[in-house]
């Protein structure tokens, strides 16, 4: 199937729940930050008709073009722009919109990616090492496998997959340099950690999540999108964000948990003397995961986890 098919024909994670969670209607305007292949975009203009607008926010090229073919039909309410939700402010001051009323982070690898070998970010296709979401940006995951100095590279398997077993798998790793193929890279990991009969998760599953994620600095650009979506809110508008592992649920979590208490004095000060005010309503105390029926039908949704807050203030 190619990629436009895959597009076309795959239903985005939670999608129910996230339109739920936005609430999307008429007059108003909502960022995607990962758009994708434009499923969650599309439900978000349709329900936002007739004039409602979308901007799209996404690092891959490829999925932008996808996204643009998808979402042509809801021309001219779209905007479409390369780059990061961590750079946020900077897309929507360029497109001189007001505070919006909504916005979408979807963590996940789309099945696109997923798919095309040649984009390395899957452990069960042959392809090269690279696990770039921007094919412009300048390191692959083959650079940080080839050239990290044994530490660094067990630290990284560690903080960013914790992945257990991070110290053998460096040192098996640096013994079997250089390593230019997923298939490689996943073989020598399967060997070194081992796996067990019925084994759901395969054993490099933690490692290659180590790599895309230091490549793609994809933690730092979570942080920071979150505190750009904050300040490109709405009063009543509603930030949502889709994560598909701990590291990125528990920064979430914090995060609102954080803007809905404010004050950050220690707890033994008689007065608050930060001023610091509560910036979110935290809408989802326990995270929204998917049912069966759309783990059964999708089985890459079964980690996904929808966290929500509302934006304070007098609309």
């Amino acid at each position: 199937m190619s990629p436009a098919d895959l597009a076309g024909s795959h239903t985005p994670v939670l999608y129910q729940p996230v339109l739920s969670a936005l609430q999307p209607r008429a007059g108003s305007r909502y960022v995607d930050g990962t758009v994708g292949a434009g499923g969650h975009a599309a439900g978000l203009l349709e329900l936002s008709s007739p004039d409602g607008w979308l901007l799209g926010l996404d690092r891959d090229p490829a999925a932008l073009e996808l996204a643009a073919t998808r979402l042509d039909r809801f021309q001219p309410r779209l905007r479409l722009r390369h780059g990061s939700f961590a750079d946020l402010g900077q897309h929507l001051a360029a497109e001189a919109w007001p505070p919006v009323q909504g916005i979408l982070l979807d963590l996940g690898l789309s099945s696109m990616q997923l798919e095309a070998a040649e984009r390395g970010f899957a452990f069960r296709l042959d392809g090269p090492l690279d696990m770039r979401f921007d094919p412009g940006q300048p390191s692959t995951a083959a650079d940080l496998i080839n050239h990290l100095p044994e530490k660094e590279l067990a630290d990284l398997l560690w903080q960013w997959g914790e992945e257990p077993q991070s110290r053998r798998i460096a040192r098996g790793i640096v013994g079997r340099r250089p390593l230019d193929s997923t298939a490689e890279l996943a073989d020598l990991v399967s060997r070194v950690v081992g796996s067990r009969p019925g084994q759901r998760v395969h054993p490099a599953t933690r490692t290659f999540q180590a790599l895309r994620i230091a490549v793609n600095d994809e933690l730092a650009a979570l942080e920071a999108g979150l505190e750009q979506a904050a300040e490109a809110l709405a009063p009543g508008g509603r930030l949502a964000v889709i994560s598909f592992h701990s590291l990125e649920d528990r920064i979430v979590k914090r995060f609102l948990r954080a803007e809905a208490k404010g004050c950050t004095c220690p707890p033994w000060q008689p007065i608050c003397t930060c001023g610091r005010e509560a910036r979110f309503r935290v809408i989802t105390p326990r995270p929204i995961r998917p049912d069966a029926d759309e783990i059964e039908s999708n089985p890459r949704a079964r980690s996904a986890r929808l966290r929500v807050g509302e934006r304070r203030g007098l609309a």
